[in-house]
């Protein structure tokens, strides 16, 4: 029989539910676990399935042969009324797994019966001020803990056997536009140990964005790095060094209020010891306000972990003016002997550079239809169509609207926060794009601690009748589109892949799919009840392999959507966690 007991927290104003289940013991997740689990099958201890962010799995149980018998074993409801996007990836550890949920909620199940051992409600106050949504993109293991940040801009760390707080530290203050909604990077460290290593989100607030690393043990800060130049960094409680030179590409003060929300989070590559992080839109929208490049906006940086300095970066959209962000993850991989990353751009271009350099290598559509830039020119600098940007409200008539342009791809992107995948059998990456175009021009606007500082207005509408989303295969060796599966509704889920040539992605509809990786060809589908924006996992227990993905309609497409948000309204809302497998007597036989 189950009891259940209440635990107090004494560190935070927060409630967990604890049931004592008979669940297996729970050895600590060390550092070596964190780095091995790319290719260790029997847990998932990161977001990404490795560091690298491949999100590959070689199990080969469910393959193209019998994924077509794939059932469900279990599945587990969120709860409540709070039924808004779920995003986030599980975490396999021991038999237990560890999910978050919108609204700053964490659980961990049993995986053989999808019970529930305990949960955590975090406290939110009034006054949040999410731009997207009320989503999470999962927590972060190690050693004895389950880290995840919150809403209200915390970090908390709760002990994995009870949901009991350990530590809470705050990122920073709400109530001037942070939050807190990606998973945390655990890194290593030789002078601190492991590291739990964040961003912040709020770009839309004119917040200035920033990674920072934490000791895992007690949450006390190491180091510091903003993103946007003529910031100071810290380390060990100091002030470090300034990230770029003071007004080489920003104009007056703006700089101080200028965006680069690192609000995905990060990878890290433990070949080159390198932390790679995205950094958001320039504040504010407006790009007239801000000539120059506006760095390091719109960036992918590389940062030691030791130290928190950039040790490269590259920008994808100098002086952005859509909207185009640049905090898309970055994946390392191996591009015919040469350490590259690669990373799928708001933008509509697929990059790929070097990885100890951030040299650029190759910058390729993978959108149909851009109109904001004629290419990506051999410098790595975009090549940008001039009547394509939105105009200056001071050349028109009444100063309060510039000229509207139409631009492909929309603001949410050609790629959003969902992540891609990557197989090194196959060598290629599968992309969940979109095809859209918005509507957008430019305003006048004045910074004001908590509100929005856009400086913009916009419509998003498709461009074909028959989709909007698109998976497609892309070939990081020639940027070439080798297969594009299409689906009505956008793409706003993640994706996996598996040594059997099979990659799993969900969708809008509700279906969560497998399909064959070389060619695209549709081998099973299954319809969750809700929309899935959540990228989905794989592992093997007692010798059968699962999949897992959380189902629950939301994000920003449903609230920035514009007319393509109509097209989805009908879809309906949830909170689902489930998880297949094959029937024993076909897993059986492989």
């Amino acid at each position: 029989m189950m009891t259940a007991k209440w635990l107090a927290s004494a560190s935070a104003p927060a409630l967990a539910l604890a049931l004592t289940l008979s669940t297996p013991a729970r050895a600590d997740v060390s550092i070596e676990d964190i780095l091995k689990d790319a290719t260790t099958t029997n847990d998932v201890v990161t977001s990404g399935l490795g560091t690298q962010g491949q999100r590959y799995s070689p199990l080969k149980t469910i393959d193209k042969d019998n994924v077509s018998q794939l059932a469900p074993a279990w599945a587990m409801s969120l709860g409540g009324e709070k039924m808004r996007g779920q995003q986030a990836q599980p975490l396999v550890k021991d038999g237990v797994m560890y999910v978050t949920g919108s609204y700053s909620r964490l659980w961990a199940i049993d995986v053989k019966t999808g019970h529930e051992i305990w949960q955590y409600d975090h406290r939110l106050p009034e006054g949040i001020l999410p731009c997207c949504d009320v989503v999470n993109r999962g927590a972060a293991l190690i050693n004895d803990k389950v880290i995840f940040g919150t809403l209200d801009a915390k970090l908390v760390a709760l002990d994995r056997k009870t949901g009991k707080v350990v530590w809470t530290k705050e990122i920073d203050d709400f109530k001037g536009g942070y939050s807190y909604t990606a998973a945390p990077l655990i890194v290593p460290s030789k002078a601190h140990g492991p590291l739990v290593v964040t961003g912040v989100s709020g770009g839309e607030f004119g917040i200035v964005g920033r990674v920072e690393a934490r000791k895992a043990d007690n949450g006390d800060l190491v180091w510091s790095r903003p993103t946007i130049e003529g910031h100071v960094g810290t380390l060990d409680g100091k002030p470090s060094t300034m990230t770029g030179k003071k007004g080489e590409s920003w104009p007056g003060d703006l700089w101080k209020t200028g965006g680069g929300a690192t609000w995905l989070g990060g990878t890290y590559d433990p070949e080159t010891n390198l932390i790679f992080v995205g950094a958001g839109n320039p504040a504010p929208w407006n790009s007239h306000m801000r000539p120059g490049d506006n760095k390091w906006s719109c960036s992918r940086i590389a940062i030691d972990p030791e130290t928190g300095e950039i040790k490269w970066g590259y920008q994808t959209t100098p002086n952005d003016g859509w909207d185009f962000d640049g905090v898309n993850e970055v994946v390392s991989f191996d591009l015919n002997g040469t350490k590259a990353v690669a990373t799928a751009d708001r933008n509509g271009f697929f990059y790929v550079l070097g990885r100890e350099d951030g040299k650029f290598i190759s910058g390729t559509p993978f959108v149909e239809k851009i109109t904001w830039a004629k290419e990506i020119g051999k410098d790595g600098r975009p090549v940008y169509n001039p009547d394509n940007r939105p105009g200056n409200p001071k050349d028109s008539k009444d100063g309060k609207k510039g000229e509207s342009v139409f631009a492909v791809p929309s603001f949410l992107g050609g790629k959003n926060q969902q992540p891609m995948a990557y197989s090194p059998d196959t060598k290629l990456f599968y992309v969940p794009a979109n095809e859209w175009g918005m509507d957008i021009h430019n305003e006048p606007v004045t910074y004001k601690k908590g509100a929005a500082y856009l400086g913009a207005g916009f419509t998003i509408k498709p461009i074909f009748e028959d989709h909007i989303g698109a998976l497609k295969a892309v070939d990081p060796a020639t940027g070439k589109i080798v297969w594009t599966y299409k689906n009505r509704a956008p793409l706003w889920g993640g994706v996996l892949t598996t040594g059997s040539n099979l990659v799993f992605f969900g969708t809008p509809e509700g279906d969560l799919k497998a399909l064959d990786a070389t060619d695209g060809k549709e081998l099973w589908s299954f319809n969750t009840g809700s929309g899935i924006v959540a990228p989905p996992i794989t592992w093997e227990q007692d010798g059968e392999q699962f999949v897992s993905v959380l189902s629950g309609w939301g994000g920003a497409v449903p609230l920035w959507g514009g007319e393509v948000a109509k097209t989805v309204a009908n879809l309906n809302q949830g909170g689902m966690l489930w998880t297949f497998k094959l029937p024993k007597k076909l897993a059986a036989a492989q």
